[in-house]
């Protein structure tokens, strides 16, 4: 009886640790499988703009039951999947306060180059400026608007931003809440 129960518990152990070494492995194939040929265009076939690993080059070894056919997509959408929306991006921008973090969102909003801005408070910044390593407490605005957008909102944001060099940075909203999606279309300019 003793025995068993120390076979159990080795044997549990051993369970336990042979998941813990093999759980970043999981890890790694899921972000192959799912996320690495949107973060590295360049490893995805041309024929293919799925996002999954069946447009990685080497799709035998990751392909699994947690394919792009097996995901539900109930409420959201892939940007290529829908008539109603618009390609969309995210755009960051630091401001150095709250004050003309606010202003400058208004005047994004009014003049329809988003649908919305986020700021947000309290992040810290630590960058290079003529040759000195600096240190800044600023606010972040999250910009969501249509891709067609940036070039005017990048001239709007550097007419109204008291920075010789603001931060402009668009990244691009692969997919999300069809109803949120459609609701940037129709609150930016056309």
């Amino acid at each position: 009886m003793a025995s068993s129960t120390l076979l159990g518990r080795v044997s549990a152990c051993v369970t336990s640790s042979t998941i813990r070494r093999r759980l970043p492995l999981v890890g790694a194939f899921c972000m192959l499988s799912f996320g690495l040929s949107n973060l590295y265009p360049s490893l995805s076939s041309s024929s293919s703009k799925t996002g999954s690993a069946h447009s990685l080059p080497f799709p035998p070894l990751l392909r699994s039951k947690f394919g792009a056919s097996s995901v539900k997509t109930t409420g959201t959408i892939r940007m290529e999947g829908s008539s109603n929306t618009v390609p969309s991006i995210v755009v960051y921008v630091t401001v150095p306060n709250r004050e003309a973090g606010k202003k400058l969102a208004d005047s994004i909003v009014r003049e329809k180059l988003a649908a919305c801005v986020n700021i947000v408070p309290g992040i810290e910044s630590v960058y290079e400026w003529e040759g000195k390593v600096q240190t800044d407490s600023e606010e972040l605005l999250i910009i969501k608007t249509r891709q067609s957008l940036l070039d005017a909102l990048t001239e709007h944001v550097k007419a109204n931003h008291e920075y010789d060099v603001p931060e402009v940075i668009a990244l691009p909203i692969l997919g999300g809440s069809l109803q949120y999606l459609e609701w940037v279309k129709n609150n930016t300019k056309g």
